[in-house]
């Protein structure tokens, strides 16, 4: 899954298959400015950050169970938004700190290092990630993705894949070949 948010004539969160079907909306009440993003793949939840409501909110992969994190005028000058174990880590802007919130007690918020122009965050660990299962998007023994020519995005489940083209490119009859 594709999760994202968009805070255009309607503000919402939503996810899509990678191919850009099954588009759904998982958060479109009670939200403005969703400008940052972050999954808790094992737990299946969503994290947002809201810079107009002040908020830093959850829901799960269906978009129920929505809980308020933390809220207050700290949170229009976060940007970025990672998921670590027991922690959320954002950049605050206005004071270029790196903080760390609890992600289960929101008044649990400390700066743990200051940072020049930092505009986003992402978390990095040494524990190898689980091997993946095979999918539709595998190399072929021709060495292309999915028996793509140019581009294998996965579909509605690890099985299905939709091929597309670069830009410039039409999609062949076969569903495969770009010409």
């Amino acid at each position: 899954k594709l999760f994202f948010t968009d805070y255009g004539n309607a503000a919402k969160v939503e996810r899509c298959d990678m191919d850009g079907m099954n588009r759904t909306w998982i958060v479109d009440s009670k939200i403005e400015q969703p400008t940052a993003l972050a999954l808790d793949l094992i737990n299946k939840y969503v994290y947002w950050l809201d810079i107009y409501l002040e908020s830093v909110e959850v829901v799960d992969y269906q978009g129920r169970r929505r809980q308020t994190i933390t809220k207050g005028r700290q949170i229009r000058h976060l940007c970025g938004l990672a998921v670590f174990e027991n922690y959320l880590y954002t950049f605050n802007s206005d004071n270029r700190s790196l903080l760390r919130i609890n992600r289960y007690n929101g008044t649990d918020v400390q700066a743990l290092a200051r940072l020049d122009n930092a505009k986003e965050i992402r978390v990095y660990q040494k524990r190898p990630q689980a091997a993946a299962r095979s999918h539709a998007c595998e190399a072929d023994p021709h060495g292309t993705p999915g028996g793509c020519s140019h581009l294998c995005l996965l579909s509605s489940s690890y099985k299905a894949r939709t091929c597309r083209c670069r830009t410039g490119f039409i999609l062949g009859s076969d569903g495969r070949s770009c010409k």
